[in-house]
């Protein structure tokens, strides 16, 4: 055997020796790991249960090889140590296939006449070495990415169910059932498989969460406008109240001193009925229902107070009207007196006409408006030919 190969041999050896302490140090750090704990000690479902399964096997297997190859390192430093080394059997030992990876029994059925009943999985330890860093690679994937899906979603999903319980205790959605529910089954998934939780879920609650609170904050929006209007209506409904007393005292006025053709009065129903129901929405909290009916009585609330009050306006008017015609028929029966027309046989019968018109209930206005004018016309006749002699 050339030096060479000794020289070979006792480079991998080092290298072997290396790897093991190597190896030791991050396994026992795995092994130590909390997600690797909390995966070991769940119980798993799923993605991650299939996974954590390949995971555990790949951990036996490395525990395996580290123990196997600390057992043959010892092996080859004893041998390498002899005073009359036994070059060939160190070199098989550290470069060959000097490790038996598993021993399986061959079933009498499948032998043949000179076959072992025995098969036995041999490599070397370069070629376990390498096995085991992909074990190893495997192991701290599944520890890795449950953990990292366990620190990052667990605290959202904390998060995710404080804000849904306080978006419940301001009110209920349906909205907020449908978050409800998907937190649920979220959470149930991450527990035990957290490989197949989908952050998409959460990111999904949350729209949810502020889709209801933007409901509820336009719904406190249109409480508050339709609280301002029902108070609006109030005030109309009280000013209602008062065109309508106004209303009355003004054809009381009116009743009896004109022709009742001539007396405007309101018909129809009253709008404050309606307010009243509209109210008892508002206490039901039913306010969608509330903001179309508001509407319409505000229009028919309007039209009823413009109504009350040109009904007043128009019997006030016929009292006013009336009055005036009186004054004017009085300053000019005065005037008459004045000139000593008191008892002219032209102008008395006009002015008993006129004054019998704007006296006698009821109170033809065009009648009247029109014999006083007959008075002023012919009073006015008389003066000016009396002056001109």
């Amino acid at each position: 055997m050339t030096d060479a190969v000794l020289h070979r041999a006792d480079a991998e050896l080092a290298r072997l020796e290396n790897a093991v302490t190597a190896m030791a140090a991050n396994l026992v750090e795995l092994d130590e790991n909390p997600h690797r704990k909390e995966l070991g000690a769940t119980r798993l479902t799923g993605e991650t249960a299939r996974a954590w399964a390949d995971a555990e096997d790949a951990l036996a297997r490395l525990w395996q090889g580290h123990r196997q190859l600390s057992e043959l390192i010892a092996q080859a430093r004893a041998v390498r140590g002899q005073r009359r080394i036994d070059a060939e059997a160190f070199t098989r030992q550290v470069l060959g296939g000097s490790i038996t990876l598993s021993t399986s029994t061959v079933p009498l059925a499948q032998r043949g006449l000179l076959g072992a009943g025995q098969v036995s999985t041999v490599c070397s330890p370069a070629d376990l070495l390498a096995a085991m860093e992909a074990a190893f690679t495997t192991a701290v994937d599944v520890v890795t990415r449950a953990g990292d899906r366990w620190q990052r979603l667990l605290p959202g999903a904390a998060d995710a169910a404080a804000a849904l319980s306080h978006a419940r205790a301001l009110g209920d959605s349906p909205l907020l059932d449908e978050a409800d529910r998907l937190l649920g089954g979220f959470t149930a998934t991450l527990a035990g498989d957290p490989l197949a939780a989908d952050p998409a879920v959460l990111t999904r609650v949350r729209d949810l969460i502020g889709r209801a609170d933007a409901e509820r904050t336009s719904a406190s929006e249109l409480r508050a406008w339709l609280e301002q209007r029902l108070r609006d209506a109030r005030a109309t409904a009280a000013e209602i109240g008062t065109a309508r007393r106004a209303a009355e005292a003004a054809r009381q006025a009116a009743a009896g001193r004109f022709p009742e053709q001539r007396i405007a009065g309101v018909r129809g129903s009253d709008p404050l009925t309606d307010l009243a129901a509209i109210e008892a929405l508002a206490t039901a909290g039913q306010w969608a229902l509330i903001a179309p009916r508001l509407a319409r009585w505000n229009r028919q609330a309007a039209e009823r107070l413009a109504a009350l009050r040109a009904s007043a306006a128009h019997n006030t008017g016929l009292l006013a009207e009336r009055n005036e015609l009186r004054g004017r028929f009085d300053a000019y029966r005065a005037k008459a007196l004045r000139r000593g027309l008191g008892e002219d046989p032209v102008l008395t019968p006009l002015a008993d006409a006129a004054r019998a018109a704007l006296h006698d209930a009821p109170c033809d206005l065009d009648a009247a408006r029109v014999a006083l004018g007959a008075y002023q016309d012919a009073l006015s006749t008389t003066i000016a030919a009396r002056d001109a002699r």
